[in-house]
């Protein structure tokens, strides 16, 4: 009769146990409901990280592409700059070589060296009394461009003496120099050009001057030094028209037999 009874009691006890976790179903268990929330707000926050640095990296990227054209379009421009001036001043050289050139000629032709108006000048006298190292400059290099060889020459003389720290010195040297040349004294030429490699070494002069050397020694016959002086033009300031020149005439001298 005890066992009758007992064995009723056993069934029902996980019944009601397994009955009572049946009655709350997961959709409702407040557990399972805050994990899911938590899980939620989590996605939500990563993917707004991801979004942020996403935007972050387009920008530096942007940012990088920018600038990357900015230099890019510097450097074009700078480019095109220097091309720009370095023609610029080519053709203003082999302007002035041209011009010097025909004044030789016009004074091997027999040309007579005019006077200033008024006179000439003297020794130690500016062509503009009073005037600043650039005036004086311009009216010594206007005589000289007139063809006026001695009173230029005694200009530049003068300039050098007045001016000797300006910035045009080394010009003012060399166009003594020519003044010399254009009217055949080439010993005294000879000694005014090598006065601007030796005073001036940094001076874009020097390459003309150089060659002016060469073409001294060539009128007075010394055949090694011209040669000498022409070549190193060649080698020392390659791709200038001082080069080129100094080609044609190094070429003219072997044609000569000199």
């Amino acid at each position: 009769m005890k066992l009758t009874t007992k064995k009723p009691l056993l069934l029902v006890i996980p019944s009601l146990f397994f009955g009572g976790c049946a009655m709350t179903p997961p959709s409702e268990d407040p557990v399972l409901i805050k994990l899911t929330e938590l899980e939620r707000r989590l996605q939500n926050i990563e993917r707004v990280v991801q979004n942020q640095s996403l935007v972050n990296l387009t920008q530096q990227v942007n940012s990088v592409e920018r600038r990357g054209d900015e230099i890019q379009g510097r450097v074009e421009e700078l480019e095109h700059s220097s091309e720009s001036t370095a023609e610029r001043q080519r053709q203003l050289y082999v302007d002035l070589d041209t011009r010097m050139q025909e004044l030789e000629a016009s004074v091997r032709a027999g040309n007579s060296v005019s006077v200033m108006d008024g006179g000439t000048l003297t020794p130690g006298q500016l062509p503009m009394p009073g005037g600043s190292d650039r005036d004086n400059y311009q009216a010594a290099f206007e005589l000289l461009k007139e063809q006026r060889y001695e009173p230029a020459a005694l200009a530049f003389q003068q300039f050098l003496v007045t001016f000797p720290d300006s910035e045009l010195a080394d010009n003012a040297q060399y166009w003594l120099a020519e003044s010399h040349y254009v009217t055949q004294q080439y010993d005294q030429a000879l000694g005014e050009f090598e006065v601007v490699i030796a005073t001036f070494p940094d001076s874009r002069k020097v390459p003309d001057a150089l060659l002016k050397v060469g073409y001294c020694n060539y009128e007075l016959k010394r055949w090694d030094d011209a040669r000498g002086s022409l070549t190193r033009v060649q080698t020392d300031y390659p791709e200038t028209t001082a080069a080129r020149l100094a080609g044609q005439r190094l070429q003219r001298m072997e044609e000569e037999g000199v």
